[in-house]
């Protein structure tokens, strides 16, 4: 039998060779292997993803000014690195950018009324912008600090459910952090002006009502243990 005919479905990510299926022994998919033949195909893995940028590093890295200020928000809103930080300033100049674009139009432009009043009413919705400032003039004036301030991170310690900011980051990674019915384990989620009253501990977590930790059942059971052995020796 001469060489079989390999057809690669590119939609479904698999490979036929005659009568047999070319499998996936690989969970990224980085390789479709058939069972009858050694040879490997090396093809892209999963759907499309998108790769677009999450953050811009700054064009000067040893910017002495620009460093200390960095350092200072890290400590102050208890942030993990500065890519944190570079995420946030990244969409904030997206923001901006399509402020001056549209402050470019006229008064009366179409499009600047449906899109100017859509991206106020987001910033609004997230308490990044206040009621009294809806205005694309007052987007431009918008800092780094103001969307820090609406984190997750932020708003536990300032609610009072965390001892420090650092606290606040680890009770939100350990789960025990929601917002109404869901719980959220990402300091970094931007929480809403409606949803700020939502956040508690969580119905499962040891400080909220649920059961105990590891440490506190185990002493509470060396606690019992010792009592038993106590009124037996009476």
């Amino acid at each position: 039998m001469g060489e079989q005919e390999r057809i690669v479905n590119r939609a479904g990510m698999k490979e036929t060779s005659g009568s047999e299926e070319w499998k996936d022994i690989s969970c990224s998919g980085d390789f479709l292997f058939n069972p009858g033949d050694s040879s490997r195909v090396l093809l892209p893995s999963g759907a499309p993803k998108n790769c677009s940028k999450t953050y811009k590093v700054p064009r000067r890295p040893f910017e002495a000014a620009r460093l200390d200020q960095e350092l200072k928000l890290v400590g102050e809103y208890g942030l993990r690195n500065k890519r944190e930080i570079w995420r946030i300033g990244f969409t904030l100049s997206n923001i901006r950018r399509a402020a001056r674009e549209l402050l470019t139009l006229e008064d009366k432009d179409p499009r600047r009324l449906f899109e100017g009043n859509a991206l106020i009413r987001r910033l609004v919705r997230i308490g990044v912008l206040d009621e009294d400032k809806m205005k694309l003039d007052y987007v431009l004036a918008l800092k780094i600090e103001d969307f820090l301030e609406r984190r997750l991170q932020t708003q536990v310690f300032k609610l009072g459910l965390a001892k420090s900011i650092h606290h606040a980051r680890v009770l939100i990674r350990q789960r025990h952090i929601r917002v109404g019915k869901q719980v959220v384990d990402i300091p970094s989620f931007v929480v809403r002006l409606d949803s700020q009253k939502h956040i508690d501990f969580s119905l499962t977590s040891p400080y909220g009502g649920g059961r105990a930790g590891r440490v506190k059942r185990k002493r509470a059971a060396a606690a019992a243990s010792k009592g038993d052995e106590e009124e037996d020796e009476e």
